[in-house]
């Protein structure tokens, strides 16, 4: 993690990347009813990549055929690549209707967190993949919460034996 503030923001962000409207809308409406991040949707990786460096999404869904209606669009794996350049925190989700082993070991190579083949089961294995994220997201931030409590008590704790040093060396306080 290059910055644990991150962690901590009040709004987290999801895209879905989809060039179909129809299968955007459907994602969308899944993911609105379960969860609360600010979801933002784009029909090509291109747009999405705009906003990337400023906002920051924690997760992704991508798929990997971005160019029915722009046939000079970068494909799914092009724009994960932009994606982890720009943001390597940002977990993605490959959803896409390719059933090709080739495909799903480039994207994990290019470092999605998941490949998901669009199918009657495809909602629930990507509400599974979005909890264990979630549990991931928790983790983390009581982990950052620890450090620094662990850091004050540090500082805490030095202060308080300096004071009893100089008390021992120098047998009153010095402040009065």
């Amino acid at each position: 993690m290059a910055d644990d503030n991150i962690m901590l923001e009040n709004v987290r962000y999801m895209f879905v990347i989809d060039d179909d409207p129809v299968q955007t809308a459907m994602i969308s409406d899944y993911l609105k009813e379960r969860y609360i991040f600010e979801l933002k949707t784009y029909e090509n990786g291109e747009d999405a990549m705009k906003d990337v460096a400023s906002l920051t999404p924690e997760i992704v869904v991508l798929d990997y055929h971005l160019n029915s209606s722009n046939s000079g669009a970068k494909n799914g794996i092009e724009i994960l690549k932009d994606i982890k350049k720009v943001s390597p925190e940002t977990k993605v989700i490959m959803f896409s209707g390719q059933d090709n082993i080739n495909i799903a070991l480039e994207s994990m190579r290019n470092g999605a967190y998941d490949y998901i083949i669009k199918g009657e089961t495809a909602f629930n294995k990507m509400e599974n993949t979005v909890n264990r994220l979630g549990e991931m997201h928790k983790m983390e931030a009581v982990n950052i919460a620890q450090k620094r409590t662990i850091i004050f008590l540090a500082v805490a704790l030095s202060i308080f034996v300096l004071l009893g040093v100089l008390y021992f060396f120098f047998g009153a306080p010095m402040f009065e």
